[in-house]
């Protein structure tokens, strides 16, 4: 069995609307002819979104003198 050979790849991503006709059309950083991979998944609605916001509003909780007193002392 031949031995794998880690490849580091930069993972771009992109927000795009299919047309019409069914195409999606992106402006990449590469030059003309360069060979690329494409996934495409559809996006959810904002669920994931969502779930971010509520992460990052629920900290403001742990940041409040009363509870770092109390658990400086514990």
């Amino acid at each position: 069995m031949p031995d794998a050979t880690p490849v580091s790849q930069t993972a771009l991503k992109f927000e795009a609307e299919v047309r019409e006709d069914g195409s999606v059309a992106l402006d990449v950083p590469f030059a003309p002819g360069t060979r690329v991979v494409a996934f495409v998944v559809e996006q959810l609605q904002d669920s994931f979104n969502d779930l971010i916001v509520a992460a990052q509003t629920t900290l403001d909780f742990w940041d409040n003198p009363l509870d770092d007193e109390d658990w400086n002392n514990a």
